[in-house]
């Protein structure tokens, strides 16, 4: 089966249209807790015409890269995002080799739901070069997607942290569009390290969505990519939104990481682009940061749906796509939707904290 319109407007139509979702069920794997999220907002995933929910699921934990997790808890996980009304998942064929695809195929197995999956490729590339992103390979990983998630049609693609000099070669993107043309993938984007990458980015007319971390510690996207990408109807999918768990609170000088953890592992950018854990930012710094943002939080708000909140005050966003190995985790993160917006006060003194400690260290870094 092509992807058609016809199809993609079913998708779109099984999912609510209206900001709210009544979702407040038990949970599926976890009997003995309420679900703490009522309602779940859904914005417009740019041109696509899906509309997504504003705070979905990012699934690199799940695949792998971050300590030891098992496939049971993993599901447990994925079933209690859509439990909460996430109908959008982001994930990758490099997550554990192909594994967190492959839970994902199981998750729609399992479930009735209307779900969105977005994939990446490229990093599957030794060595990772500009030069093989081209027609062929970016065929030939998108058809082990199409395996590991067992479907005939990817609904979003994108490219996986190319090289910039990506981005300067229209032939790469012309590949892309006859793989939406053949019908198998239904919309491409990106995900980038840069702003600058996703300025150069959106400039093909094609392109549907831009990944980027943006975060508490991470606000230089705001400043020029946002306004042009909402210019350009191009949707935004806000990555590292916890910046590797910093932001969820929990993390103290005493936090210890596995060895197959990349905020072990790739602390200094020995493995892959250091802005990927702890977004870039020294680890103490951060910790006294985090420290000064939690003197901010309502009574009774948790650090990590506060920091959610903070990225969804910005309307350019589509979605954040928080991890989580446990369902636990996931609820909370959810519950980043019911929260009521954030006083002006509040934001002004988040960007005072940024402005102080963490600029000097990331502003023009990426």
């Amino acid at each position: 089966m092509r992807c058609g319109t016809a199809e993609a407007s079913a998708l779109i139509q099984s999912q609510p249209r209206g900001r709210h979702l009544h979702v407040a069920h038990l949970f599926r794997h976890e009997p003995a807790l309420a679900c703490i999220i009522e309602n779940m907002r859904y914005r417009a995933l740019g041109r696509t015409g899906w509309q997504v929910s504003e705070v979905s699921f990012g699934a690199w934990a799940i695949g792998g890269a971050w300590g030891q997790v098992s496939d049971d808890e993993s599901l447990a996980a994925l079933h209690q995002a859509i439990d909460c009304g996430v109908n959008f998942i982001d994930t990758a064929d490099v997550y554990g080799d192909g594994r967190s695809e492959r839970l994902l195929a199981r998750l729609k197995r399992e479930r009735r739901e209307r779900i969105v999956v977005a994939t990446k490729a490229g990093r599957r590339l030794s060595p990772h070069t500009a030069d093989g992103y081209n027609a062929r390979n970016l065929a030939g990983f998108v058809e082990d997607s199409l395996c590991n998630l067992a479907t005939d049609c990817l609904d979003l693609v994108q490219l996986h942290c190319p090289p910039t000099d990506v981005y300067y070669r229209p032939e790469v993107f012309g590949a892309l569009d006859d793989l939406a043309k053949a019908g198998k993938i239904r919309y491409y984007g990106v995900s980038v390290e840069r702003v600058e990458e996703a300025l150069k980015a959106i400039e093909f007319p094609n392109v549907q969505t831009v990944q980027i971390i943006f975060n508490c510690f991470r606000q230089r996207p705001a400043e020029l990519f946002f306004p042009e990408a909402r210019r350009r109807g191009v949707g935004i999918l806000a990555r590292v939104p916890l910046a590797s768990g910093l932001l969820s609170g929990k993390l103290s000088r005493n936090s210890r990481f596995a060895a197959d953890d990349h905020r072990n592992f790739n602390r200094h950018g020995e493995a892959f682009d250091v802005g990927e854990t702890f977004s870039g930012v020294d680890y103490e710094v951060a910790l006294e940061a985090v420290e000064e943002i939690r003197r901010l939080l309502p009574a009774g708000t948790s650090m990590a749906p506060f920091a959610l909140r903070w990225i969804l005050m910005v309307d350019a966003v589509s979605c954040a796509i928080p991890g989580g190995k446990r369902p636990a985790q996931v609820a909370e993160n959810c519950a980043a939707s019911d929260l009521p917006p954030l006083a002006a006060e509040t934001m002004a003194a988040i960007r005072g904290i940024y402005n102080t400690k963490i600029r000097p260290l990331v502003h023009q870094r990426w």
